[in-house]
């Protein structure tokens, strides 16, 4: 198979894209789409968010070290495109979108009730990368839709029709293919 080497860019694709809300010392409420999201400790639970510091969030979740990762579904891939490419110092996304706020559990922040999961997140260190600053935060607590729960009580995420993020591209997760440590399984 023929390759091309191409200048260092980031490929890691599909990731999670992501709605990430806050509030800032004053009661003001924004949310903005991160695509570069991602789960980095179990114990303690923990995951990290990439923002441009002349973002609107940025100064929010600097200063209150707090924010909840609402995860996207087909139904919100408009609200997810539009928090990505509008900013809320010229508007209110929240009412823009018709996205429903909710309050958090554990922090001062508000979550989106129409997202199947909202974490709620601490921040913990942030480091300075160049383009991007990571939010490295504690997940505190985590609010489920009781939809996506079975008549046994477990959680079925996969019926959430989570959204992915590609190369500029939103697409809906496709089929199971197999469970974790299939490939190893006795049959």
């Amino acid at each position: 198979m023929a390759k091309q080497s191409w200048k260092p860019g980031n490929m890691l694709y599909p990731v999670p894209a992501v709605l990430v809300s806050c509030r800032d010392k004053n009661g003001n409420d924004n949310v903005l789409t991160v695509a570069w999201a991602g789960t980095i400790c179990s114990d303690p639970a923990m995951l990290s968010i990439s923002v441009r510091k002349e973002r609107y969030s940025y100064k929010m979740i600097k200063e209150s070290g707090e924010f909840v990762v609402n995860l996207t579904t087909k139904e919100l891939v408009e609200a997810t495109d539009y928090c990505g490419v509008r900013s809320g110092r010229d508007e209110d996304k929240f009412a823009a979108m018709k996205l429903t706020k909710g309050e958090a559990e554990k922090i001062n922040a508000p979550v989106i009730l129409e997202s199947p999961v909202n974490i709620e997140c601490k921040v913990k260190q942030i480091l300075e990368l160049g383009s991007h600053d990571m939010f490295i935060a504690e997940v505190v607590n985590v609010q489920i839709s009781s939809e996506l729960l079975d008549e046994k009580g477990s959680f079925k995420l996969q019926d959430a029709n989570l959204l992915a993020y590609s190369h500029g591209e939103y697409f809906e997760l496709g089929n199971k293919l197999g469970t974790f440590g299939f490939s190893v399984k006795k049959k």
